[in-house]
C-alpha cells in the first residue's frame, strides 16, 4: 500500500478536526478555510519522462526487468519530496517540478549496484527512497535528471541471532513489518518514531533516527552494529565485532548520510527480548522549568524510564501531548506541564522502576496524573502527522521543527526558538501558535521538539521560509543542533555546513569525491551541490 499522495499515511485513518479545535483556529489565529478546490490524483499532469529509451533499458537490465522500471505519471508523483509541511502544499498545488524521471526497484545489493553503474554512465542522479517520509528536503535533490531508487523489494530479516540478540534487515523492510518478523522470536527492536507505520530501517539509519522510547532503548544510530553500503565506486561493509579500536568507525560515516554516500543494503541491528508489559502514565507539573528540571533528574540519575517526554503549557492546554483526542473541552484543560512516562519490560523489573522514578518526580514538584494521560497518549502516539493534515484542510498551516542541546542551554534554546517564530510570523501577519515538548532525554541534555500553528498566508510556502530561517538562525545562536532527529536534507543544509565548519564540510566532501565521483548520490541534500571537485 502507499501513502496518501497530499498527505500522511492511510487515507482511512484521518479524520477532520473537531468542531472546538476549527473554532479556536478561527478565533485566536484568524484562520479561514481556503476557497481552492482541493485536486484528485487525476488532476496533477505530469509531464513524460525525459530519460532516454537506452537508459531505461539499462536500469530495466539492472534490476531484472522492465516491470521494476516504472515511468508512468502516478509512481512518478507518490516518489516526489517527502512529506513536510511545503512538500504538502506543494503537491496540494500541483506543482510537479521536483518529480523524478523514473523509478526504479531493485532486489538486492547487486542490482543496486549495477543501478548505480548504469545511472552513472547516463548521467542520471539517484535519490534513495524507502518510506518517503523526510520532512526536511531529503528526497529533492538539485537536478531535474534524476531517479527514485525504492528499496521496497528489499524486505527481508536476513539473519537473527538471539545468542548475540542481533538481527540483519533489509533497508526497505517498513517498521511494523521489522517488528512483527522479530516478535515471531520474541525481540523487539524498540524503535518507535513517530513515523514508525511508513518509515523504513534503511532511512532510520540514513537519518540517524530516534524513536520515542529513546531512554529505554536508545536511537536507533545506536542500535546499529554493522552496515553494507552499495557506492558508484563499489561496497564498504562494517561492523565485524560489537565494539573495536580498529581505527575510526566507519558507521558513523554512514548513519546520517541521507543518500549522499551511498545506499544502505544492510543492517546489523541489537535487537532485545519482546517486553512482558508496557505501562505509561502522566505527571504534572507547575511549569516547564520544573518538568524539565525532573526529567534531567531522572536522565541523569536514574532510573530512566523506557519513555520520558514533557508538554510545555501550551502543548498541555491544547492538548497535543494526546494528539487522538485534541479538541475535547478545553474549560477542563489543567494548567501546567504534562509529562509521559512509560516503563517496558519485566513486571518485576518495571513495578521496581516506576516505584523509584515516582519518588524522584514526588521530591521534583511532580503530581501523579494517573494511567489514563499515558494511556491516551500511547494509543495516539502516531496521530500527529494525520492532525497536520487535518489542519492544512481548514487552513491552518501546520509545520515542525526540532532540536537538541546540552542541558545549561535548553532553557535559552527553548526561548530563542519560540521567539524567533512567534516575532516573524506575527510580523507578517498571522500571529502563530507556538508550542513544544521535550521528546528526547539524555544524561547531558535532551532535544526540544516544537509545533507552529498559524494562518496559512497568501502563499503558504513562501510565508513559512522567513520563520523557518529565523528559527534556524536561532538554533545555531543559542547552541543548540541543526536537527536532532529529523535530519539535514536541503532544509537544514546551509546550517549545517555552518555547525559542521569549513574543515569539517570539506573532510566530507572529499569523501564525497571518492565514494561518488561523479555527484549522482542525493546531490545537494546533506551537503551543497558544487565544490565537489574543489
Amino acid at each position: 500500500m502507499d501513502m496518501l499522495w497530499n498527505g500522511w499515511g492511510d487515507p482511512a485513518k484521518a479524520a477532520p478536526l473537531p468542531d472546538s479545535v476549527t473554532g479556536l483556529l478561527r478565533d485566536l489565529l484568524g484562520v479561514k478555510p481556503s476557497t481552492t478546490p482541493a485536486l484528485s490524483l487525476d488532476d496533477i499532469q505530469v509531464p513524460a519522462t525525459t530519460a532516454s529509451p537506452v537508459a531505461l533499458k539499462a536500469l530495466a537490465e539492472a534490476v531484472g526487468g522492465a516491470e521494476h522500471v516504472r515511468t508512468d505519471g502516478e509512481s512518478r508523483l507518490r516518489h516526489t519530496r517527502g512529506k513536510s509541511t511545503p512538500d504538502l502544499l506543494r503537491m496540494r498545488a500541483a506543482d510537479v517540478t521536483d518529480v523524478p524521471q523514473a523509478v526504479v526497484l531493485p532486489g538486492s545489493h547487486d542490482e543496486v549496484l549495477a543501478v548505480l553503474r548504469a545511472c552513472a554512465a547516463h548521467g542520471l542522479a539517484v535519490v534513495p527512497f524507502g518510506g518517503g517520509t523526510s520532512v526536511v528536503g531529503g528526497l529533492a535533490p538539485q537536478r531535474s535528471a534524476f531517479i527514485a531508487l525504492d528499496l521496497r523489494r528489499m524486505d527481508a530479516l536476513l539473519d537473527l541471532d538471539p545468542v548475540s540478540r542481533t538481527a540483519v534487515l533489509q533497508p526497505g523492510l517498513r517498521a511494523p513489518e521489522a517488528e512483527a518478523l522479530l516478535a515471531e522470536q520474541g525481540f523487539t527492536l524498540g524503535h518507535f518514531p513517530q513515523s514508525f507505520e511508513w518509515a523504513t530501517i534503511g532511512g532510520f539509519a540514513a537519518a540517524r533516527s530516534s524513536g520515542q522510547a529513546s531512554a529505554g532503548y536508545g536511537r536507533f544510530d545506536e542500535m546499529v552494529l554493522g552496515l553494507t553500503l552499495a557506492t558508484p565506486e563499489g561496497t564498504i561493509e562494517t561492523g565485524r565485532a560489537p565494539r573495536s579500536a580498529a581505527g575510526p568507525d566507519l558507521r558513523q560515516l554512514i548513519l546520517g548520510s541521507e543518500g549522499a554516500f551511498g545506499v544502505i543494503t544492510s543492517v546489523t541491528v541489537r535487537i532485545r527480548p519482546r517486553p512482558e508489559v508496557c505501562v505509561y502514565e502522566g505527571w504534572r507539573f507547575a511549569s516547564f522549568a520544573e518538568g524539565a528540571a525532573a526529567l534531567r533528574t531522572l536522565a541523569q540519575d536514574g532510573p530512566r524510564p523506557t519513555v520520558l517526554r514533557l508538554s510545555d503549557e501550551t502543548e498541555t492546554f491544547i492538548g497535543l501531548a494526546q494528539p487522538d483526542s485534541i479538541g475535547g473541552d478545553l474549560s477542563q484543560s489543567t494548567a501546567g506541564c504534562l509529562a509521559i512516562a512509560g516503563y517496558e519490560g519485566t513486571p518485576e523489573d518495571t513495578a521496581l522502576r516506576r516505584e523509584q522514578a515516582a519518588a524522584v518526580l514526588t521530591a521534583c514538584g511532580g503530581t501523579p496524573a494517573g494511567a489514563e494521560p499515558g494511556e491516551r497518549w500511547a494509543h495516539g502516539r502516531f496521530s500527529a502527522p494525520y492532525l497536520r493534515d487535518a489542519l492544512l484542510d481548514v487552513g491552518a498551516f501546520a509545520e515542525t521543527l526540532e532540536t537538541a542541546a546540552f542541558w545549561s542551554r535548553v532553557p535559552d534554546l527553548y526561548t530563542a526558538v519560540r521567539t524567533a517564530l512567534t516575532d516573524t510570523l506575527t510580523e507578517a501577519g498571522t500571529p502563530p501558535l507556538v508550542m513544544c515538548h521535550v521528546s528526547h532525554v539524555y544524561e547531558n541534555g535532551a532535544s526540544l521538539y516544537f509545533t507552529v500553528v498559524s494562518a496559512q498566508g497568501e502563499d503558504p510556502v513562501a510565508h513559512w521560509e522567513p520563520a523557518k530561517h529565523a528559527a534556524n538562525e536561532a538554533v545555531l545562536a543559542a547552541g543548540g543542533t541543526i536537527s536532532h532527529h529529523h535530519g539535514v536534507g536541503t532544509d537544514h543544509r546551509d546550517w549545517y555546513v555552518r555547525e559542521a565548519g569549513p574543515l569539517g564540510i570539506s573532510a566530507l566532501r572529499a569523501v564525497k569525491r571518492r565514494l561518488d565521483p561523479e555527484g549522482l548520490l542525493n546531490p545537494g541534500v546533506l551537503l551543497p551541490d558544487h565544490g565537489l571537485t574543489d
